[in-house]
């Protein structure tokens, strides 16, 4: 029989049994490279009722993003793993690129049949992803939804000298042999460093359950050379340069406390969107995904509910 020594509760749970109810994983095969994803069905099907394709972050994969889908269970949530992460293969010809990326989103959205009543999600280099790609295909899809969007270049300002820091590093465990290049890149120590340093919660045991996100998924990448040009990719670009192409409803969605994705960066994307609306989370940084998906979500409805398919 188990125990429980007095005093001690269990952990809380993160994620609701609802949410594995919603749950199918397949696999589909674009451009000669398998691509893993899931779907998230509703609960239950209403007029509000909306296909919500997901882009997740550099180095993440569909895990950050459960917490949010776990908030929407009216909707239908559809989170790809980006090639080269998670357990999608890395793209078998050419480079990972923003454009490249880009690229992919039409050939998924095609292969799952969705149209221009799709609504895209990026988060963080999944903001610029979806970003570009909007720019690149303006009736493709409608809204466009950015959290923690990369809203100024990396390599300039406060942030720029952390920014050639990780250039660096990551070029460094590309041009190593392969074993110290690997353990490099998959150090706990400095993958600790990293989720301590963007969690922003006092809470422990939510802190705890995202030091162990970050362990479990974030070094569950294809091999070092798809990931040093994802990183290339991240830090040459951002939302700003394509925000007057992005000529349809856009929410941004972001952390006061975020210092990768400022909030004066926050602002003056704003200035440029054709229709932008900016709402701003108290408190949290640039995991708005784990800390406050709550909040996330009900903007994300409201949105959804004023610019409807």
């Amino acid at each position: 029989m188990d125990t429980v020594n007095p005093g001690t509760s269990p952990a809380p749970a993160y994620l609701s049994p609802e949410l594995s109810a919603r749950t199918s994983t397949s696999t589909v095969t674009i451009d000669g490279g398998t691509v893993a994803y899931w779907t998230y069905e509703p609960l239950k099907e209403t007029p509000e009722t909306r296909t919500i394709l997901v882009v997740h972050g550099f180095r993440g994969d569909h895990h950050g993003l459960l917490r949010v889908a776990d908030q929407l269970p009216e909707m239908r949530l559809i989170m790809p793993d980006l090639p080269g992460f998670g357990r999608s293969g890395a793209f078998a010809r050419g480079p990972h690129s923003v454009e490249r990326y880009g690229a992919f989103i039409t050939d998924f959205m095609a292969s799952q049949g969705l149209g221009p009543d799709t609504v895209l999600l990026g988060h963080s280099f999944g903001s610029i992803v979806a970003a570009h790609f909007v720019a690149n295909n303006p009736t493709a899809v409608r809204p466009l939804i950015l959290i923690n969007p990369i809203a100024a270049p990396a390599l300039e300002g406060p942030k720029g000298v952390m920014t050639r820091l990780a250039v660096l590093y990551y070029r460094l465990a590309a041009r190593l042999p392969q074993g110290p290049g690997l353990a490099l890149l998959r150090n706990r120590l400095i993958v600790r460093v990293m989720s301590e340093t963007m969690a922003k919660t006092r809470d422990r045991d939510l802190r705890a359950f995202i030091h162990g996100q970050h362990h479990a998924y974030f070094s569950s990448f294809a091999d070092r050379d798809s990931l040093l040009e994802s990183f290339t990719a991240s830090v040459s670009h951002h939302v700003a340069e394509v925000a007057g192409k992005l000529d349809l409803p856009v929410l941004l969605i972001a952390g006061e406390k975020d210092e990768i994705a400022t909030l004066p960066s926050q602002h003056s994307l704003l200035s440029r969107l054709p229709d932008g609306e900016l709402k701003v989370i108290p408190g949290v940084g640039h995991l708005i995904h784990y800390e406050t998906p709550e909040p996330a979500a009900r903007f994300i409805r409201s949105f959804l509910k004023d610019h409807p398919a």
